[in-house]
């Protein structure tokens, strides 16, 4: 499936007093790609949620972390789908440093699933079909 890329910029509240991105800060950086991959396809998260009663959520995540980021550094941030079920996915991402536009420096990655919810219950439930489909075809 195809790589979806997504620019952020590390501010101050990124990182720690050293001027070092904390380690739990490339989740969230992934969490804004995935949201805005999915906001490209069309998804709206809350939309989605009040339409079907569903929701994504994370069910498990496995990071590499290879360089440090810091202060004013503009990463690019993927998504890429790699495993597409009926209930979950599974996403690789990475963060990369950019210099001159160009990634030029890996500095994590990760795998991370996401599953699917009834929001109300907080119970596993199958992905609408419509989703599938538009994950599928991009």
């Amino acid at each position: 499936m195809s790589v979806f890329t997504w620019p952020v910029r590390v501010y101050w509240e990124d990182t720690d007093a050293g001027g070092i991105v904390f380690y739990a800060n490339y989740l969230k950086f992934f969490e804004r790609a995935r949201t805005e991959w999915l906001r490209s396809l069309g998804v709206e998260q809350q939309r989605l949620r009040d339409e079907t009663g569903g929701m994504f959520v994370v069910g498990g995540t496995e990071l590499r972390y290879h360089r440090p980021a810091r202060l004013d550094d503009v990463l690019q941030v993927s998504a890429r789908v790699t495993e597409l079920g009926r209930a979950s996915m599974t996403l690789q991402q990475e963060a990369w440093r950019l210099r001159d536009g160009a990634p030029v420096e890996l500095l994590c990655e990760g795998t991370i699933r996401i599953g699917w919810v009834d929001a109300a219950q907080m119970r596993p439930g199958r992905i609408p079909a419509s989703i599938i489909h538009v994950l599928q075809n991009p």
